[in-house]
């Protein structure tokens, strides 16, 4: 159990993570920050008041906790509109972002355009980072993902060991559903892998993925593995479009957890993971997915896994479109420095 944890965004992902936080008894206190709902210069004068006393941070906080009692959990919660909460945590998880959806008009945010706005959002939030809790475990979830941390480490410039994205790690659980799925087993039976960018150049690695330590090419075609690996890619978007409104939240809060408490209980857990490469996979200054071991010190190793020459190929595409956005951040930010 840690002393303070605290999530950063209070939107469907920040919500999942406080209660379970709290249900699983992770931290002494959870402090949770979330500027919204934001006032509207345009509305009327008695609307600007009733937005400025209204928290969603502190709505699901006092939600959560008049259920304590029932989870039989003692976990002390924070929550605030500011980043001031913040101070003192021994890990934080980042959600903040602006998600992709559509204008009145029906028309959609570039990808340039919503890169840009979370930009400025992960600015501040590195500011907070550095100003309440630089010393802090950081795993950060906000989209897109590799940028995200990329522009967080870029920021704060902290040991290599201690911020770490979450992205692999979901992508790993969603080829693991589709494989039990179509193989007609437990889902703990399965055993896989996704690793490079989090998007559509991810790599699901056929080589890694094991059915009670057996090749999953015995219990399913090849096909039908192509379909789940290409499932798998866009897994993301395939929620999206059934929910009709925001992504998934659950899913991605749950992979968060999972590592939290890898570094919380010191497990040495192997996962795939956004780590910052400094040589390996010939990679070095990128945030980009990868299998690392977990622990209480944070990222403590990366492991170099011997991919076939088609998944070497596909890694590579990966990290390219992952170099792409990252030259992207480096544009924007120099742009910014240089008002």
């Amino acid at each position: 159990m840690l002393d303070k944890i605290g999530v950063i965004g209070a939107g469907y992902i920040g919500g999942v993570l406080v209660q379970e936080l709290v249900r699983r008894r992770l931290a002494k206190t959870v402090a949770v920050t979330d500027p919204a709902p934001f006032v509207n210069p345009d509305d009327p004068p008695e609307r600007q008041e009733t937005a400025k006393k209204q928290s969603v941070a502190k709505g699901k906080a006092l939600d959560i906790m008049e259920g304590t009692p029932l989870l039989g959990s003692d976990t002390i919660l924070e929550a605030s509109k500011g980043y001031e909460v913040l101070d003192g945590c021994d890990m934080i998880i980042n959600t903040a972002g602006v998600p992709r959806k559509a204008r009145p008009d029906g028309s959609f945010p570039s990808r340039e355009e919503l890169l840009e706005i979370n930009l400025k959002v992960t600015g501040q939030v590195a500011d907070a980072i550095a100003r309440y809790c630089k010393n802090a475990m950081i795993i950060s979830i906000a989209n897109p993902l590799d940028a995200i941390v990329y522009t967080l480490n870029r920021k704060l410039d902290p040991p290599k060991n201690k911020i770490v994205g979450m992205a692999g790690m979901l992508d790993s659980s969603r080829y693991r559903t589709f494989v039990a799925q179509a193989a007609g087993v437990s889902v703990s039976n399965v055993e896989a892998l996704v690793l490079g960018g989090h998007g559509d150049t991810m790599v699901p690695v056929r080589s890694c993925c094991r059915i009670a330590g057996m090749p999953v090419e015995k219990f399913v075609p090849a096909d039908e593995l192509e379909a789940i690996e290409s499932r798998t890619r866009k897994a993301g978007g395939e929620v999206v479009g059934l929910l009709g409104f925001g992504s998934a939240f659950v899913s991605p809060a749950l992979s968060a957890l999972d590592m939290a408490e890898a570094i919380i209980y010191d497990k040495k857990k192997i996962v795939a993971a956004c780590a910052r490469l400094e040589g390996e996979y010939g990679v070095k200054g990128l945030f980009v997915g990868v299998p690392v071991i977990l622990g209480a010190g944070g990222v403590e190793r990366i492991i170099e896994h011997d991919l076939t020459d088609s998944e070497k190929s596909a890694l590579d595409k990966s990290v390219a479109a992952v170099r792409k956005t990252c030259e992207e951040v480096d544009r924007m930010l120099g742009a910014s420095a240089a008002v």
